[in-house]
């Protein structure tokens, strides 16, 4: 009798680690296999370093074939152009089909740089570090940027869900750049949609509004919050402040020499647009069990996931998908998957809990928020030089995690250590 066949789309953060956590669950009732676009596994969250070249690109990257040979799941790096629901099938980009029992969509975003115009790294004039190929790209321009310095704009721009790669690229390149005894040639302005700093898309952790603004006043970096980009520019960004009710309460044109701008997420075109499966925005619909309701063997999880804002905002501010939670959606779906090939109903459900390590190359804030989305049984954030270094330890292990193909969760681990550290400092 055939095995049932389970493909992971996606090899990014949540999907290489659900891969190996499904192949681990079913434990041989069923057939893995991984669909993606890359034999590469890149690790996102060190991309801020590669764009100051602390890192080397290759430092942070896998190559993902063998290691999905040794754990005897299938792989292939071709990539899907189209999934078509109705049939269980999924069309890859060389025209052939795969078929599927059970398909987990962790695609991650799409980046929309085409939203605003002149803004993104390929047609625009803004950097990148969403992505390890973007972070190369940025680095290259920092190294014109430093030959003639000027002002820098940094941070993210209407309906960004990821907030914190900004907050530690403003504060890196400022570490950087005191490093290299220009930072008085070089006034920084952070831009973002959040209501206030420190809100992140989840309402602020602990102190977070508090702490960050501290750093930023302490590194002399302006802000401009409720900020909409209506136009970049060769040198110049256009922003609005917009007032409640919707009103631009004022404009702003922000000269810049450099200037990393997070952007939009949508949903892949491969996933987007398919009745009863995504959001407007192309995003996956799921229940509690990582589950679609209108496709019942379609799991998804990751940043690819529908989750609604915390409340109202004077600008569009997504909720971001961290790594904590992201694990939890991972080990919800697999063991779900091992009830469904047992006969059982689903009923695992994730935590969706958070914890973040910003690093600020010479400091960092970290917080843990449990849940992730108020309100909160642990609603906590500190900060400290020791972040830096949780931030480098956090790096190898991932990465070492990734080679060696383990399952094992750690971020609740990592959470429990990190409030643990604190705490023996205090």
């Amino acid at each position: 009798m055939q095995k049932p066949k389970i493909v992971v789309l996606g090899a990014g953060l949540g999907g290489t680690i659900a891969a190996y956590e499904i192949q681990d669950a079913v434990k041989g009732r069923a057939e893995v296999m991984m669909v993606s676009n890359t034999e590469t596994y890149s690790f996102i969250p060190s991309n801020p370093w590669v764009a100051v070249r602390w890192r080397k690109p290759e430092a942070i990257q896998i190559h993902l074939p063998p290691i999905f040979a040794k754990k005897k799941i299938g792989f292939t790096a071709v990539g899907a152009k189209r999934l078509h629901a109705t049939e269980k099938r999924l069309e890859l980009n060389d025209g052939t089909s795969l078929n599927y029992d059970y398909l987990v969509i962790c695609t991650g975003p799409e980046l929309a740089f085409d939203e605003i115009d002149g803004f993104g790294p390929h047609e625009g004039h803004t950097v990148s570090v969403c992505q390890t190929d973007h972070a190369s790209m940025a680095a290259d321009a920092f190294d014109r940027f430093v030959e003639n310095p000027g002002p820098i704009v940094v941070g993210a721009v209407q309906g960004a869900s990821c907030y914190g790669p900004a907050y530690e690229f403003a504060l890196i390149l400022d570490t950087e750049l005191r490093r290299r005894k220009i930072r008085d040639k070089v006034p920084m302005t952070f831009v973002t949609a959040e209501p206030y700093v420190g809100h992140l898309g989840l309402d602020g952790v602990g102190d977070t509004k508090g702490l960050l603004e501290s750093k930023l006043r302490d590194r002399h970096i302006k802000w401009i919050t409720n900020a909409r980009v209506s136009k970049v520019e060769a040198g110049m960004m256009h922003v609005e402040e917009i007032a409640d009710g919707g009103a631009v309460a004022k404009t702003h044109d922000l000269p810049f020499g450099y200037s990393m701008m997070l952007p939009a997420f949508r949903g892949v075109a491969a996933v987007r647009d398919i009745p009863g499966l995504t959001n407007p925005r192309g995003f996956i619909l799921i229940d509690k069990h990582q589950r679609n309701p209108v496709f019942p063997e379609i799991f998804s999880l990751g940043v690819c996931v529908a989750i609604p804002p915390t409340g109202p905002t004077n600008v569009p501010v997504g909720v971001p998908k961290t790594g904590f939670m992201i694990e939890s959606m991972v080990t919800a779906t697999a063991a779900n998957l091992s009830s469904i090939l047992d006969g059982k109903e689903p009923t695992a459900e994730a935590t969706w809990n958070a914890v973040c390590l910003a690093d600020f190359g010479d400091g960092g804030i970290a917080f843990v928020a449990q849940p992730q989305i108020p309100p909160r049984n642990v609603n906590w954030a500190a900060s400290g030089k020791w972040v830096h270094l949780a931030k480098i330890g956090f790096e190898k292990y991932f990465l070492r995690k990734v080679r060696k193909g383990e399952s094992e969760p750690f971020y609740e681990k990592l959470a429990m250590q990190v409030m643990g550290i604190e705490k023996l400092r205090s």
